[in-house]
């Protein structure tokens, strides 16, 4: 089927889709792409999450301090006061921590200190002792300052609209290596909140502590640079990882703009670890692999304080720490940030982040576009089937292929958002084609509901090109069906032709719908019959026997038909007779086609069967049997019934004689004893009629009336015909056909 054929919504309206789709997915309109891509790699984390390891092999464990009951009974309820935590600041430098970090912003002086209660002294020389004492009294924020001087505390600072607004001071720059600057495509900033200066000065390093929430709130990306104003600082996690590698910078490389498929706008494209890159996203951000919850990673406060830890096992640790109750949305449910962060520093250390690599968005959506085509393509030159075949394995081949890179490089593709896409193409088609077919079939309906059967309309309606208008060669199988001495019939009823219409509408419509239910086309009624034919407009390599099955079907139906109307009566009061009918049928080319005229259809056969089958239909009457076919027709259905030959004649003077067969039954028939008796006798009566001996055939007669299921019309008409031949001779290159009856 060319493209020329296929009407043009077929394509058209799926091709729109998929440009439409491009469209969305490349801008993330309303963050549409985001979300499905997060769904996915979501999926993948919950099914393989990373499996647990501890960073202690590359020389720092990572921990996470956790604020137990215990610690909330003797420490009270979260936030503890600066005295506190500088008491857990010593204690984790005692048990021989590396670093501790922490996440939250220290930017409030501790409500406990004494010069908090300066205030509440009484005015006067009476109470300058009592101001001088508080005055004099270490404040808690210093406590916990000098417990940052004895370790590597890292602290951090809150990007964004902050109050109040403090100058940042970060202890190490970022650097980077390659051609060009990468820090474009880095988050941007104006305002900073850090933690009090006093804590800045102890702190060993100071770093970002915002996260990346996507679309929908979940974390999945651990930024490790941002921007504030023009000067580029590191994340907290970048500095803790930059002092266990004692370093004085952290070094990004940038992509110098040649990530993508096609080049672009350079970008950061991984941060050095000290033992090799970690790829990151363009803006500088960590794809972080989770693993499942562990407790292996926790720290009870309580157990630290009370001293009952496992000895050395916080030697050179990295240990995290935030508030119990902050808690953000994971691809593994609901972590603390003080977790979430722990989770980006083994990721780093051990090299174990998920990698999304830049060109990732655009090879997705150049999948999107080129197996778009290709589904636009299968709907334009094949059917809604075999494209939504196609999108189906393309779907579950790109899965496939998502999954094991996954699963065996940590690559993150989105095979989900192409599959929604290819799919919203597939469905758009399907929808178009449906309304075509709809439209389709309800015009075909209106042209041809009387015409060709429904499942003949359906096909066509999906599939309009073997309805050729325009005019084909086909062997067609033609029927003609009417009723027998339909004038004696008609004027039976000239008193009430209002009943008359009744029968002929009772007797005529469960014909027709013989003919129908086994695929034939009605071509033209009149007032005493129809005639049908099959193989046409679509094929039917059985046409034959369809259509003798057909007149099968309209014996059976004229027999039901009359048990009902002979019951009945005129309005005269004579009861009504049975309805005898003729049915002929012949096979042979066939000239189909038609035209279109007024918002009507015509499609008609036109050959010399259909002329064949209406004068086999005005004889068979002179036969006896109602169902009469012509040789050709015989020779292809007799597989599937039982024939009888009953007459050898040519319709006019230089017409080839034809052999004319009743049809008597099924196969089950053709084997009985008694129909291949008849059958031999026939064949014997026509021999000897062929070669004149009419005595021999008039004795062969005699004995075929005497037979079950002998049609005595049928011998009458030969002896006529014998008595005609004895006193008109025919010629001696007679070829044994009866010609004179049918002038």
């Amino acid at each position: 089927m060319s493209l020329h054929d296929r009407q043009v919504g077929v394509w058209a309206v799926p091709l729109v889709m998929l440009i439409l789709a491009l469209a969305v997915f490349g801008s993330d309109a309303e963050g549409l792409a985001s979300r499905l891509r997060g769904t996915l790699f979501d999926f993948y984390q919950t099914s393989m999450p990373r499996p647990y390891e501890d960073p202690a092999r590359v020389g720092h464990p990572v921990r996470v301090l956790v604020v137990d009951g215990a610690s909330v009974e003797r420490f009270g309820a979260w936030p503890w006061p600066h005295a506190v935590l500088a008491a857990l600041v010593r204690d984790l430098t005692a048990q021989g921590v590396a670093e501790v970090a922490f996440v939250s912003p220290l930017d409030t002086p501790d409500a406990a200190s004494p010069k908090a209660l300066l205030a509440l002294v009484p005015p006067g020389p009476a109470f300058d002792s009592a101001r001088t004492a508080l005055e004099q009294m270490s404040s808690p924020d210093s406590a916990l300052a000098q417990a940052f001087a004895g370790t590597k505390a890292v602290t951090g600072i809150s990007l964004g609209d902050a109050t109040p607004a403090r100058t940042v001071m970060i202890k190490a720059p970022v650097s980077w290596t390659g051609t060009r600057d990468p820090m474009g495509q880095v988050r941007a900033f104006d305002q900073a909140s850090g933690s009090l200066p006093a804590l800045v000065a102890a702190s060993a390093g100071i770093g970002a502590v915002n996260l990346d929430a996507g679309a929908d709130g979940k974390v999945r990306r651990m930024p490790l640079v941002f921007r504030l104003r023009d000067k580029a600082i590191p994340s907290i996690d970048a500095e803790v990882l930059r002092l266990a590698m004692g370093r004085d910078a952290t070094v990004v490389r940038s992509n110098d703009g040649n990530a993508g498929l096609f080049g672009g706008a350079p970008g950061i494209a991984a941060i050095d670890t000290g033992h090799g890159d970690v790829a990151t996203a363009p803006d500088g951000s960590l794809w972080i692999a989770y693993s499942a919850a562990r407790s292996d990673r926790d720290i009870p406060a309580s157990a630290l304080v009370n001293r009952t830890l496992p000895k050395g096992s916080l030697a050179n640790a990295i240990v995290y720490v935030g508030a119990p109750d902050d808690l953000v949305d994971t691809p593994m449910g609901l972590r603390p940030v003080a977790e979430v962060h722990a989770e980006a520093a083994e990721n780093l250390l051990l090299g174990t982040a998920l990698r999304r690599p830049a060109a990732a968005s655009q090879a997705e959506l150049l999948c999107l576009a080129l197996f778009g085509l290709g589904c636009v393509f299968a709907f334009a030159r094949t059917s809604v089937r075999w494209a939504g075949v196609f999108a189906l394995a393309v779907i579950l081949v790109t899965g496939y292929v998502s999954w094991r890179l996954y699963v065996g490089s940590h690559v993150l593709f989105d095979a989900l958002g192409l599959g929604v896409g290819l799919t919203a193409v597939w469905f758009a088609g399907a929808a178009m084609r449906l309304w075509e077919i709809t439209h389709a079939r309800s015009k075909l309906r209106h042209a041809f509901a009387d015409m060709l059967p429904a499942r003949t309309i359906d096909q066509i309606a999906r599939s309009p090109q073997p309805m050729k208008l325009e005019g084909e060669t086909r062997t067609v199988t033609y029927l003609a069906c009417g009723v027998r001495n339909f004038s004696e019939l008609a004027s039976s009823f000239r008193g009430d032709p209002a009943a008359f219409t009744r029968l002929m509408q009772r007797v005529m419509e469960p014909l027709m719908d013989q003919a129908l239910e086994h695929g034939g086309a009605i071509d033209k009624m009149t007032t005493e019959g129809f005639t049908a034919f099959w193989n046409a407009p679509l094929d039917d390599p059985e046409h034959p026997i369809h259509a003798c099955e057909a007149a099968n079907g309209m014996m059976e139906a004229i027999a039901r038909t009359n048990e009902i109307i002979t019951h009945e009566r005129r309005i005269d009061g004579v009861a009504l007779s049975p309805v005898e009918i003729g049915i002929g049928i012949a096979t042979g080319p066939a000239i189909a086609g038609g035209f279109n005229a007024r918002g009507h259809t015509a499609y008609s056969v036109n050959g010399d069967c259909a002329v064949l089958a209406a004068r086999i239909q005005q004889i068979s009457g002179q036969y006896g049997p109602a169902v009469i076919v012509a040789e050709e027709t015989r020779k292809t259905s007799e597989r599937g019934f039982a024939f009888l030959e009953v007459d050898f004649i040519a319709l006019g003077g230089n017409d080839e004689p034809i052999k004319l067969h009743a049809m008597l039954g099924n196969p089950v028939m053709r084997a009985s004893p008694k129909f291949r008796a008849l059958a031999t006798f026939h064949d014997h009566i026509f021999q000897s009629m062929r070669s004149q001996q009419w005595q021999k055939a008039r004795d062969l007669i005699e004995q075929c009336r005497k037979l079950s299921g002998a049609s005595q019309k049928l011998y009458d008409l030969h002896l006529a015909r014998i008595a005609y031949f004895e006193d008109s001779p025919p010629p001696t290159e007679w070829d044994g056909a009866f010609r004179p009856i049918l002038k």
